[in-house]
């Protein structure tokens, strides 16, 4: 169960005499049996046959993230109120925390606040706008096996990527360094969210690219002005069983200064559900384009590449469980427009057991089918990508997950 400690331990702890109202421990702890199974053909010579890279494991957060955190809010009079957050993610299938596989962090989220009629604001590392409305509009949220071909094509478990060789958009999931502004909750169903991220370059003046250092090292490098700083919005609307949610935001992925590009990726997604009682209906489309201005111009045709996608699902209450299913695809543009696109589907089913309030058993099966070159997978070990000196295409990937979900 939540524990809320004393306002002497808060102040035991913060070392200041204030008058801190709540801090409260929370977690979820989540863990699987999980099997993946990719493979992969020789399409140049199909009579020799195709490989499979399989691995079964114990793992964790295939339904909901486990995780650590602590929060708190303190009353300041007059509506007022200041909070804190602090949330990290945890491996309990090995111990240890899960970014970057190395101890315990707070990179979930990290934030302080001011909340009041006005709304409220945020400062620290926090989810994107943009990255809501896959977690709200997709039945398998972001989570397992299930998670929607959206998310494994835009790089929600790999650094933020497109696809080897498309774009790497860093901040799809969570931004660091980031000012956040909320709508307050009494709107009449009207909701936003906004945020801008700094980079946090170094500039100088002039920008000399043979300026050096004492000890011989450029004082200005390219590609350090833009990259990193991240704008977007999410706007909605949800009244009686009807939720509706537009998002956008633009990440300097790359820049060159002298060169004078920057690569941008310009991404937005439209999400809705409608929740008829018996079954609840959820549809997501998603687009992201790398947009490179070139202030000298280029001389050659180019095209952004692009990313795009939907996914269309439902749950539906049984007794105290609920059946989760969804279909999702998603299309890649190559640079220079060369065809077929490479796409992928993925079709997902599951069902949760809920044994209380705050456990679960669960189980998912899923499948991705990958066409003209996509790479996507459910999870796992990387598709196999020669044999005996042949190069191999990914094709399909299928997976499942058995586990079981404690909240506290």
């Amino acid at each position: 169960m939540k524990k809320t400690l004393s306002a002497v331990a808060g102040l035991a702890v913060a070392g200041v005499s204030s008058a801190q109202s709540t801090v409260t421990v929370f977690g979820v702890l989540d863990a699987s049996i999980s099997s993946y199974s990719n493979r992969a053909e020789d399409r140049q010579f199909p009579t020799r046959g195709s490989a499979t890279i399989r691995r079964t494991e114990l793992t964790n957060s295939a339904y909901n993230s486990s995780r650590l955190g602590f929060r708190g809010t303190e009353d300041l009079g007059g509506g007022l109120a200041a909070g804190f957050w602090l949330e990290g993610a945890v491996n309990n299938d090995d111990g240890t925390g899960r970014a970057g596989g190395g101890g315990m962090n707070w990179q979930r989220r990290s934030t302080i606040s001011l909340s009041g009629a006005f709304g409220e604001v945020r400062l620290g590392r926090d989810f994107t706008p943009t990255s809501y409305n896959d977690g709200v509009f997709d039945p398998f949220g972001n989570n397992g096996v299930g998670a929607s071909a959206i998310g494994l094509g835009n790089g929600r478990r790999s650094p933020g990527r497109f696809q080897n060789g498309y774009a790497d958009n860093r901040s799809y999931v969570r931004a660091s360094n980031s000012v956040s502004y909320f709508l307050p909750p009494n709107l009449g169903g009207v909701y936003g969210h906004f945020m801008y991220a700094f980079n946090e370059a170094t500039k100088y003046k002039p920008a000399n690219p043979e300026a050096k250092d004492s000890d011989g090292t450029a004082l200005m490098k390219p590609n350090s002005q833009r990259t990193g700083r991240y704008v977007g919005g999410r706007g909605g609307y949800a009244n009686g069983p009807l939720d509706v949610a537009l998002a956008y935001s633009e990440t300097a992925i790359s820049d060159d200064f002298f060169a004078g590009t920057t690569t941008t990726v310009k991404f937005w997604n439209l999400g809705a559900s409608y929740d008829l009682g018996a079954v609840k209906l959820l549809g997501e489309y998603s687009s992201a384009r790398a947009a490179t201005d070139r202030v000298h111009g280029h001389l050659l045709p180019w095209r952004d590449p692009v990313a795009k996608g939907w996914v269309l699902g439902a749950t539906a209450p049984v007794g105290p469980g609920l059946i989760r299913v969804a279909y999702s695809t998603f299309q890649f543009t190559r640079l220079m427009g060369a065809t077929p696109e490479p796409e992928a589907s993925q079709i997902a089913i599951g069902y949760v057991h809920n044994l209380s309030k705050r456990t679960a058993l669960y189980a998912t099966a899923a499948r991705v089918s990958n066409r003209n070159g996509a790479e996507l997978s459910v999870g796992g070990p990387a598709f196999l990508d020669s044999m005996n000196g042949r190069p191999l295409t990914p094709t399909t990937s299928t997976g499942y997950d058995f586990g079981i979900r404690h909240a506290f």
